[in-house]
């Protein structure tokens, strides 16, 4: 049995108006070795990857000449490889802050997250931090799912939702009271980005695909046949949208 799990971290920057100022994916590939023998692997990729870095198991020549990954796979899980994309990028969540001031002690805020993956996947473990000012002293909030409260010690609205589906769009209101201060105790809010984290099973941000995954058939036989599981997951690194 063969085990190729293809972890990915993606990363972005969103200006205020929806504009994507900086993104980049860092990618792994994980295997999991339970074959009897040493067999002769082949895995073949399409060209999305940059920077790749090999493990030593990797026959470098071949990958040089034939763009084909070829390697002896060692016992266990080990990391066959290292790479990062910044072009083609597709993200799995778009982000829509509106932040408004009424008066001095209030202000709205309303933000919609929109899920761009398919409708047939989940993401899970999905975590969105609205920053608030400091002299936030509460927040009456409404949310069309999972749960959302006002975090005095991360002066933020914290959204948790455990299974957002694909292809959904789902959104917070909440209104905030601050408390009033004197123009002296008064410090301008730098307003600073909201923050997501996730995680999507069997989603690819980078758009890294595994064309094949073949066994040296000539060194050890047509007759030797082997199980074999890919697996994709792709997690929030330094996913942020500015206010």
């Amino acid at each position: 049995m063969l085990f190729l799990d293809l972890v990915e971290q993606v990363n972005v920057l969103v200006g205020s108006n929806g504009t994507v100022l900086r993104s980049d994916v860092v990618g792994k590939i994980l295997i999991k070795s339970l074959l009897s023998d040493m067999p002769e692997l082949r895995l073949g990729l399409n060209d999305a990857a940059e920077d790749a870095t090999f493990h030593q198991c990797v026959n470098l020549g071949t990958f040089e000449s034939q763009k084909v990954i070829t390697f002896v796979p060692p016992d266990g899980e080990f990391e066959l490889m290292r790479y990062r994309c910044q072009e083609n990028i597709q993200l799995p969540f778009k982000v829509l802050p509106v932040v408004t001031d009424i008066g001095r002690t209030r202000m709205e805020c309303n933000i919609t997250v929109k899920s761009t993956f398919s409708s047939k996947l989940a993401a899970g473990s999905v975590v969105i931090l609205v920053p608030v000012p400091e002299n936030t002293s509460k927040a009456a909030i409404l949310v069309t799912i999972g749960k959302a409260k006002y975090d005095a010690t991360k002066k933020a609205l914290v959204w948790k939702v455990r299974s957002f589906p694909g292809e959904a769009e789902h959104s917070l209101r909440a209104e905030v009271t601050l408390l009033a201060t004197t123009r002296t105790e008064k410090k301008p809010w730098t307003r600073p980005p909201v923050t997501m984290q996730f995680q999507v099973p069997m989603f690819n941000a980078s758009g890294l695909r595994v064309a094949y995954l073949q066994i040296n058939e000539r060194k050890l036989g047509s007759a030797y046949k082997v199980e074999k599981w890919v697996r994709k997951l792709v997690k929030s690194g330094d996913y942020l949208t500015r206010l």
